[in-house]
């Protein structure tokens, strides 16, 4: 670690709020629409337990007992309460941008209901509630209390912006002074965290949102905390007779019963983790709030952590889809290049973590490469994670699918080859809703100490910007991710004013500069300057300036890195953010018996029945005879000969939207 790095002064960049973001995007505007018109609506009916074939919620009938409306007992996950919080925070995120009386209704009596559970002192749990309270706050290791008060601020946050009312807001806050009330170093305090992460960003929210410092403070001591008393987890194992609420817990190792505090990252002081460990949302949510503390704060010693934790992850311990979490056991990190494909983990939820932290890194240093992993995450894991009807949901996301294999193999049993309705453990489908009705926050930051509005995602939307004194509207049309060509127009400036615009290079293009022109004029090289993966253009702008930029789209063929064994021998096809996959409807059975060649052109082709302008890729190949005898496992007759084969590749974003079937990103390749 250089003098310079800790002694760095941190200037952390501005988000264009949600409300002064429009989305209209061929892409996304259908995901938006989605979001708003079949997920919203479909969510409440599951969490209402109403949808006739999926596994039931059970969160709106917990918290009914919990406020005394109805008689019975907790069903359900600990953390069940946390579905509804997540639900109501996409619909804080619609009504910000689409404002609907019918759903803003809804929305209040549901928080008419949690101000009903609350409790005088401001807890709320319905596990608790109804399990009995004098348990509560006996097993943060394991019972996600604080993750669902997580949860419900992010909620409270969202709503208050989107409506201006205070109800859930204020909720909040009775909640946050409660755990601010019991927790803490002062004597009488617990002195302690929880073993999912999750309240600590969102207290950075509420700070930001009520301007309230004690909330900041709490959630720098949950992550100055960890790791600096490592024993804490063990100690409460201890004091409530080593019970579990799972049994067995996959979380403690066999031969001590104990909590394994890697899987926590609570094994060593968050500032010295050099490597991403145990499971994978909790790590990713952690990670955010690190990012947010170091740039709250001005601490480099926690932004050099986050680079490190970063670095370690993003380059050793993430798939070609931006998918981290490589193991079912315990949906976490397991080593540096064990990345296999079949088994993988890959949980939604954890590609959503991996956005958020991305984008906060975004806000302390504007480099692409965070902006690439945003949307390597974004457009395939994330998306592949939800049904084109918004009705069906993957919470696992393999590279490598044999139905087969699925539905014998307990190793595999977690990979579906199908979405499903919802789940027992539904975290993922309100995860997606909520990020893609804020899906506006992420493509735009601006700097006010360098006068430089950034342009992170390109995606079609209308962006009211205030940089320092200057205010002006942002339009930005795109074909992508078909086509590689973006233009943006400058509106609404009063008066000319001198400042940068910023536009990403993506890693896509592969090294291609732009074609960039200026009010329909070529923009001369020495007019721009490329700064970390960012064109950077800075000139006095006028109403009705124009930016047009043409970025390459080769369809790239990707190798992994040598220690990735399973990937030897093979690759995967990428164009533009999308990484493609092939699929058993495309090209037949056995999928491993496809090789494609290793040099060549792909032709592309429109396929409106995948979705609207899809494009898919064709490109020469081969596929192996078969030389085995039907009735024989194994022969030494002859060595399979390849054949000559079209292979026909989509997106992985929306693969399983047709008939099920194998699947495989990565493909072998021959000369």
């Amino acid at each position: 670690m250089t003098i310079n790095r800790l002694n760095e002064k941190l200037s952390p960049a501005s988000t264009v709020p949600l409300k002064s973001v429009s989305i209209h995007d061929p892409f996304w505007t259908s995901y938006a629409n989605l979001a708003r018109e079949a997920v919203i609506p479909y969510q409440w009916e599951a969490l209402n337990d109403r949808v006739e074939g999926a596994e039931p919620s059970y969160a709106i009938q917990n918290l009914r007992i919990a406020a005394g409306i109805e008689q019975g007992s907790f069903n359900g996950f600990v953390f069940q309460d946390s579905d509804l919080y997540k639900w109501l925070e996409a619909v804080g995120y619609r009504l910000s941008t689409h404002p609907d009386p019918h759903w803003e209704a809804i929305a209040d009596e549901a928080i008419d209901l949690l101000e009903k559970v609350q409790l005088p002192d401001g807890y709320i749990n319905s596990f608790y509630q109804i399990n009995g309270l004098d348990k509560r706050w006996s097993n943060l290791t394991e019972a996600h209390e604080l993750y669902c008060a997580g949860h419900l601020i992010e909620a409270a946050v969202s709503y208050y912006h989107a409506t201006g009312k205070r109800k859930v807001l204020d909720i909040a806050c009775r909640f946050a002074d409660c755990i601010d009330n019991t927790f803490g170093t002062e004597p009488g305090k617990i002195q302690g965290y929880d073993g999912h992460q999750e309240i600590e960003l969102a207290l950075v929210k509420l700070y930001q949102t009520t301007g309230e410092e004690r909330y900041m403070k709490l959630a720098a001591y949950f992550i100055d905390e960890r790791g600096n008393s490592p024993a804490f987890f063990l100690d409460e194992f201890e004091k409530r007779g080593r019970t579990s609420i799972w049994s067995p817990n996959p979380h403690m190792p066999d031969n001590t019963r104990k909590p394994d505090l890697k899987y926590f990252q609570a094994d060593v002081p968050v500032r010295e983790q050099k490597h991403a460990v145990g499971h994978s949302v909790r790590a990713v949510y952690m990670y955010t709030a690190m990012a947010d503390l170091a740039g709250l704060n001005n601490d480099p010693t926690l932004l050099e952590a986050c680079r490190t934790l970063w670095k370690d992850m993003t380059r050793k311990q993430m798939y070609v889809t931006g998918g981290i979490g490589s193991t079912h056991h315990g949906e976490a990190f397991t080593a540096s290049y064990d990345l296999p494909n079949d088994t993988v983990y890959a949980e939604t939820c954890a590609s959503i973590g991996l956005v958020f932290f991305a984008s906060r890194m975004l806000r302390l240093e504007p480099k692409a490469e965070y902006a690439d992993v945003l949307e390597r995450a974004l457009y395939n894991t994330v998306i592949s994670g939800i049904a084109l009807d918004g009705k069906s949901y993957f919470y696992v996301n393999p590279l490598e699918v044999w139905p087969h294999a699925c539905s014998c193999n307990p190793g595999k049993h977690h990979v579906k080859p199908v979405r499903q309705h919802w789940f027992g453990c539904a975290c993922c489908p309100p995860n997606i809703a909520r990020l893609l009705t804020s899906l506006g926050e992420y493509i735009y930051t601006t700097d006010a100490a360098s006068r430089t509005a950034y342009t992170h995602l390109y995606i079609g939307s209308e962006a009211n910007v205030q940089l320092g004194d200057s205010t002006f509207k942002l339009s930005q049309t795109t074909a992508m991710p078909w086509s590689g060509s973006a233009s943006f127009r400058l509106s609404e400036l009063s008066g000319s004013a001198s400042f940068s615009l910023a536009f990403r290079l993506p890693g896509w293009t592969n090294g291609n500069r732009p074609t960039v022109l200026l009010n329909g004029q070529p923009l001369a090289d020495s007019a721009a300057e490329v700064r970390d993966g960012y064109l950077v253009i800075t000139r006095e702008w006028s109403n009705e300036d124009t930016i047009e930029l043409t970025l390459a789209m080769p369809v790239l063929r990707l190798t992994a890195n040598a220690e990735v064994r399973y990937n030897a021998g093979r690759l995967a096809l990428q164009r533009g953010p999308l990484v493609y996959c092939i699929e058993e409807l495309d090209n037949g059975s056995k999928l491993s018996s496809l090789a494609i060649k290793a040099e060549g052109d792909f032709a592309t082709e429109t396929n409106d029945n995948l979705l609207p302008g899809a494009i898919v890729l064709v490109g020469e190949g081969y596929r192996d005879t078969e030389v085995v005898e039907a009735d024989q496992l194994y022969s030494s007759a002859s060595i399979p000969q390849p054949e000559a084969a079209a292979i026909r590749a989509v997106p992985y974003a929306l693969w399983g939207n047709r008939t099920p079937g194998e699947m495989s990103v990565w493909i072998r390749y021959r000369n």
